[in-house]
Order: structure tokens, then sequence, then C-alpha cells
């Protein structure tokens, strides 16, 4: 059956066996830093639908990857901002929250050790104007008369 040409047993369709190519993961080709393969595993794994397509994994993972680094680029200004070199709870809780579209994305997560946004109800505050009322009242004709009995 065979002609002339030497073929190797499972050469993978290379032709005269040459030589074999280094395998480029899908991260790699995708230019992403999150793992399409291991999300697609779990997409299989997870029975979310009987079959998954190829760019199912890819896209998943590139979407991801977004949130992760917006939500690190928020921690770290955040973290900035508190004179801090490390990124704690409390940074990721204070960009979630001061981000809007974040906030409503992770509007009923809990951050473990994040606290609260500070944050006083303006009327529990105490009156800015105290001083200024006790020197000048509004009506001094009302101010000086004493009320009538009736």
């Amino acid at each position: 059956m065979e002609t002339g040409g030497k073929l190797k047993k499972g050469a993978g369709g290379r032709k005269g066996g040459g030589p074999k190519k280094k395998p480029v993961s899908r991260s790699v080709k995708a230019g992403l830093q999150f793992p399409v393969g291991r999300i697609g595993r779990y997409l299989k794994k997870g029975r979310y639908a009987q079959r998954v397509g190829t760019g199912a994994p890819v896209y998943m993972a590139a979407v991801l990857e977004y949130l992760a680094a917006e939500v690190l680029e928020l921690a770290g200004n955040a973290a900035r901002d508190n004179k801090k070199n490390r990124i704690i709870p409390r940074h990721v809780l204070l960009a979630v929250r001061n981000d809007e579209e974040l906030g409503k994305l992770l509007a009923g997560v809990t951050i473990a050790h994040g606290g609260v946004i500070p944050n006083i109800n303006p009327v529990l505050l105490p009156k800015k104007s105290e001083k200024a009322a006790e020197k000048s009242p509004k009506s001094p004709s009302k101010a000086t008369k004493s009320p009538k009995k009736g």
C-alpha cells in the first residue's frame, strides 16, 4: 500500500513526519490571561447547556478578565488614596461601591472584611447656622411680645 514516502504512525496529518509544532493555548491565541480551556471545561461540567460552542469559553474568559481588570484598577486607586501599597478587601469594597455600574452588578454581594461606606444621614448632623439664628431672630417683633393667653 505504501509507495515510497515513509509515514510515521500518529503523525497527526503531517506528511513525512516533520517536526512537531509547539502547542499554543487558546488563551494565547485569544490574547487573554484568563484560562479559556479551564472555563470551557467548567461550562461543560456544569451542565448549563447540552452543548457548548467553541467561542463561548473565549468570550466568557474575555468578559471575566475585563471585569477583574476593572475592579483591580479601581481597588488599586483606592489603595493609593489611602497611602497603601497593597490592596486589601476594604479597598475592593470602596472601589465597587463608589462605582455606579459595579455597585449595581454587585448590589447583593457582601465583601468579607470590607466594612461599610462612610455615610451620615444629613438629618442627624447638627445645624450649621445655630449661632447665626441666636444673634438675629427671623421676626424681632414677635420675639419681644409675650404670647397671649386665650
